[in-house]
């Protein structure tokens, strides 16, 4: 079984999508939205999807919905501490899976070589610089098999757990946690891609948006000096 673990925060305009895409997927899934404390409609759309609460404790069900601090690296552990697939399938709210993805990793699950990957990554539109993006994109993680976390990337559950899960820190868990799986195995890269909304790239400004990610790993990964809060504002 795969446990689609969602971290969502304010997204009531691209969850409904995500939602609508993911439950029509066929196969043997479960479904765990970690909400960290949504002040705009976010709730109010799980509902309409009927998804249930539950506590840490309650028997698990096909679609929960779950709370926890704000923070994709809080509210994913969360979520796979309540999960009870052979694969983590971590999906951001406003990203869509191609049709046949979860069946794919359903036939998967047998293959024991494969122990982590992820989607190749697309944005939504026809703007030709979100194109360029996301071929450059999908070039370095051809090269270096480091997967973002908006490229749906996935894990054995076992191999999840004894990396510790996502590590505590406020931007880029996905490439710190991906640094260490391609310490254990060499994660497979799907096609077709996943699609990802553009509406925050084209808020922001595409060009802007590109510059931004690139110093934010650069920041990360080079140790330059701390970049302003302001800089990591959330765009909805």
């Amino acid at each position: 079984m795969i446990s689609v673990v969602i971290p969502a925060y304010n997204e009531e305009k691209a969850l409904p999508g995500t939602l609508h895409t993911l439950l029509a997927q066929p196969g043997d899934y479960e479904v765990i939205v970690v909400d960290g404390g949504s002040t705009d409609g976010t709730l109010a759309v799980l509902a309409e999807f009927k998804f249930q609460n539950a506590s840490p404790r309650a028997p698990h069900a096909s679609r929960i919905v779950l709370t926890a601090p704000k923070g994709r690296s809080s509210q994913m552990n969360a979520g796979a501490k309540e999960a009870r697939g052979e694969w983590f399938l971590f999906l951001h709210a406003d990203t869509l899976l191609p049709p046949g993805a979860i069946e794919r990793l359903n036939r998967m699950e047998s293959d024991q070589a494969v122990q982590a990957g992820g989607f190749r990554h697309q944005f939504s539109g026809r703007d030709w610089r979100l194109r360029i993006i996301s071929f450059l994109d999908n070039l370095r993680c051809t090269h270096s098999r480091i997967i973002y976390g908006d490229q749906a990337l996935f894990v054995r559950r076992r191999l999840f757990q004894r990396l510790g899960g996502f590590p505590d820190r406020p931007i880029l868990e996905d490439v710190a946690f991906c640094e260490r799986v391609v310490e254990e195995t060499n994660p497979v890269l799907l096609a077709p891609p996943v699609i990802t909304d553009s509406r925050k790239f084209v808020q922001m400004g595409i060009w802007r948006s590109f510059v931004r990610v690139l110093a934010i790993i650069l920041h990360v990964e080079w140790g330059l000096p701390t970049l302003p809060k302001a800089f990591f504002r959330d765009v909805r």
